[in-house]
């Protein structure tokens, strides 16, 4: 059988190795040393490939790979980021591999294997997909029987996929943020360093550019499109942004605590409670944004009532009045 009829029909085996190539460079690879040197582009360049058709390929293979998972890293030109003939590629490891000390008991690697099918949306399917590759990577099996089923989550925030691509090229984003008591939306542009889930809502976290300063945004309040800009950014600034994030989140809900009310056995007393401490006259829950926790408490209805403070008592109120007035519910 011809050289390039064998590499043509093992498309699986030639991620494979564009997999360990990426993987054995630190400073990366170029174009056209992949393409010479990678088994399956080699094959085919000798078969009388074109070039061309070989870096569409490459390309294919590219975003197959990071739609695997696989956090393929472009080190393009400082100066010019969009020129890309020199550019170099690798996976860095510190992003791919687990710790190598890691273990898990039979029941988390079952709840890891079922957390895995959760995930609706493509780009969250991607993380899930990269996480339990990684644990088969150990040599441990995850198909230990599951009774029950799995739950499905929906990834709303439109702007989540620009962002996360901007984090991955380490590329400057602008978009339009909404804060609450503005009349209009104001831009933003950041370096953003990572995306955080904090109290099951979606945050970027960055560097304001104008303001030379690291900020957390709620993604709900993203108006319209983000925008990845040409400008690129060092991507070492992402090292160990997760955990500064969430240290950071952590730090503005321990200084804002509510008193609450809860009437029990109802949602908000199932929900509340897993962040909550028990109180004298109820339950005190930290928060983050009084907005936003305000929303969340008029949304549960009677089943709970805002001893203090008063401002998210009014904001929780003003809420209900508002639907009650939409609904020209008499009182």
């Amino acid at each position: 059988m011809p050289a390039n009829t064998s590499a043509k029909n093992a498309p699986e085996e030639r991620l494979v190795n564009l997999v360990v190539a990426l993987i054995a460079t630190d400073q990366g690879l170029t174009k056209d040393t992949i393409l010479g040197s990678v088994a399956g582009y080699r094959e085919q360049s000798e078969s009388g490939a074109s070039k061309d058709a070989l870096e569409k390929m490459f390309e294919r293979d590219k975003e197959s790979l990071r739609r695997l998972g696989v956090p393929i890293e472009t080190i393009g030109d400082w100066a010019d980021p969009d020129d890309l003939r020199e550019a170099r590629y690798r996976i860095p490891m510190a992003e791919y591999a687990l710790p190598a000390d890691i273990s898990f008991t039979p029941a988390e690697l079952a709840l890891l294997n079922l957390a895995g099918g959760v995930w609706s949306e493509s780009s969250m399917s991607t993380e899930a997909r990269s996480g339990l590759r990684k644990i088969r990577a150990l040599g441990i099996p995850v198909d230990e029987p599951i009774i029950g089923y799995s739950p499905r989550i929906s990834l709303r925030e439109a702007s989540f996929p620009q962002i996360q691509q901007a984090i991955e090229s380490s590329r400057i984003v602008s978009f339009l943020y909404l804060k609450p008591g503005e009349d209009a939306p104001r831009e933003r542009r950041i370096r953003p360093l990572a995306l955080v889930e904090y109290e099951g809502r979606w945050h970027v976290f960055g560097i304001d550019v104008k303001a030379q300063a690291e900020r957390t945004f709620l993604l709900t309040r993203i108006v319209g499109d983000v925008q990845v800009t040409r400008e690129s950014f060092d991507a070492s600034l992402r090292d160990g942004a997760g955990e500064r994030a969430l240290a950071g989140l952590d730090a503005v809900a321990a200084g804002n605590r509510a008193l609450l009310e809860v009437n029990p056995g109802t949602e908000a007393a199932l929900r509340l409670s897993r962040r909550a401490s028990p109180a004298e006259q109820g339950i005190h829950v930290p928060f983050v944004d009084i907005h936003v926790f305000a929303d969340e408490l008029a949304s549960y209805g009677p089943e709970v009532r805002v001893v203090e403070p008063g401002e998210l008592r009014e904001q929780v109120i003003e809420r209900l009045q508002r639907v009650r007035d939409a609904h020209g519910v008499a009182v």
